[in-house]
């Protein structure tokens, strides 16, 4: 776990399945435009539950870390951070994602639980470099990642289908050298 000022990230376990489920059900329509089109069995308490234990073997191989996002006074989850695609040997890369929920957007809170997720990248996962990709029109989160020290590295070309769309994306990164405590 790692604990910051409002908030804190943990890895979630079965006994956050419900939770998530009314997360994301919460904020199906919320997320729609800046997330791959899902099938329709992914808005189920057993495909969360599913999500969970998946992130608990990737994270037991070492090829990914995902964690709820929780605030410290009431332990109420708000959202999801992940670092997926872990490659080792030369790279030592991962991909970061995250989503908070449209009640508690807008209060700082991807940024600190982004500052934490690097905090355990570099600190915990031993990774040398976090890169992210944004869809241009994301305002919201391009802020977070520049308020949490990433680099733009330019453009990526019809990058991810998102919603059934091949989105140009922008790339941003971060390395353990320009990291900042």
């Amino acid at each position: 776990m790692e604990r910051g000022k409002r908030l804190n990230i943990r890895p979630l376990s079965a006994a956050d399945a419900v939770k998530l489920f009314e997360l994301r059900l919460a904020n199906r329509t919320f997320v729609t435009p800046w997330e791959p089109r899902r099938r329709e069995d992914f808005w189920t308490l057993e495909a969360q539950a599913a999500d969970i234990e998946r992130g608990v073997v990737q994270a037991a191989a070492d090829q990914g870390f995902a964690f709820g996002i929780f605030l410290n006074h009431s332990d109420e989850l708000v959202g999801r951070v992940a670092l997926s695609n872990v490659v080792r040997g030369a790279w030592h890369n991962t991909t970061l994602g995250y989503f908070v929920g449209r009640d508690h957007n807008g209060k700082g809170y991807a940024t600190e639980a982004v500052g934490l997720t690097l905090r355990y990248a570099f600190e915990t996962a031993n990774l040398h470099r976090v890169q992210a990709g944004v869809i241009s029109r994301n305002v919201g989160s391009i802020k977070v990642l520049e308020r949490s020290g990433f680099r733009f590295e330019g453009l990526a070309l019809k990058y991810l289908n998102i919603n059934g769309v091949w989105e140009d994306h922008r790339i941003y990164a971060i390395t353990l050298e320009e990291w900042t405590p």
